[in-house]
């Protein structure tokens, strides 16, 4: 039903552990959101895309991974340009490109079942706290796995919809992707309980 975004590959980024990359991930997102400037952003974006050659993963691969969330960071963009001006909408814009486009690298770069079972891991020591590291890591891994697939639906229900000749409005697009999503949800959801 959801496909999976994993690429299979031999290179260094696909051997390294999933718990690496996971910390690797939380690291980069910190450094980054913590320097107030645009050459972090900068560098970012360069480290990133030098991972996703080191991963010899084409370049159609992580514009992918950016689309989706390319219509957000205008909006982003615009509203950030018109409330604190050019640097600090670049500065916003730059560490989120390069935030999902790392994300999106762990993503292809790392099987589901790896990443699960890393995320268990690492959480495994919060158990005293009264937290379930293993349904904590399965919202996770649903989460990361939902993403391409919300993305999907809104592009099959868009070009239907351009099939059909009808109009491009908001709601007329939002109503048929709220209710194949909550039909994927309940899917996702019966074959959860199924397996106990």
């Amino acid at each position: 039903m959801i496909a999976g975004l994993y690429r299979p590959g031999t290179s260094a980024v696909h051997r390294t552990r999933a718990s690496a990359k996971l910390v690797a991930l939380a690291v980069f997102g910190t450094v980054l959101l913590s320097l107030p400037s645009l050459w972090p952003g900068l560098i970012g974006i360069g480290l990133v895309g030098l991972g996703y050659v080191v991963a010899r993963l084409p370049a159609r691969s992580a514009f992918a991974q950016i689309r989706p969330a390319l219509f957000v960071l205008a909006i982003l963009f615009l509203a950030q340009l018109w409330l604190e001006g050019l640097a600090p909408a670049a500065i916003l814009v730059l560490r989120f490109a390069a935030l999902i486009l790392a994300a999106g690298l762990v993503t292809l770069t790392t099987r589901a079942a790896d990443m699960v079972a890393a995320i268990e891991r690492l959480l495994a020591p919060l158990s005293h706290l009264g937290i379930d590291a293993g349904k904590v890591s399965l919202a996770i891994s649903l989460a990361i796995r939902f993403i391409p697939a919300v993305a999907a639906v809104v592009e099959e229900v868009r070009e239907a919809q351009i099939a059909r000749g009808r109009s491009s409005s908001t709601l007329a697009l939002a109503v048929p992707v709220i209710v194949r999503l909550l039909k994927m949800a309940d899917a996702v959801a019966e074959a959860i309980d199924a397996r106990s």
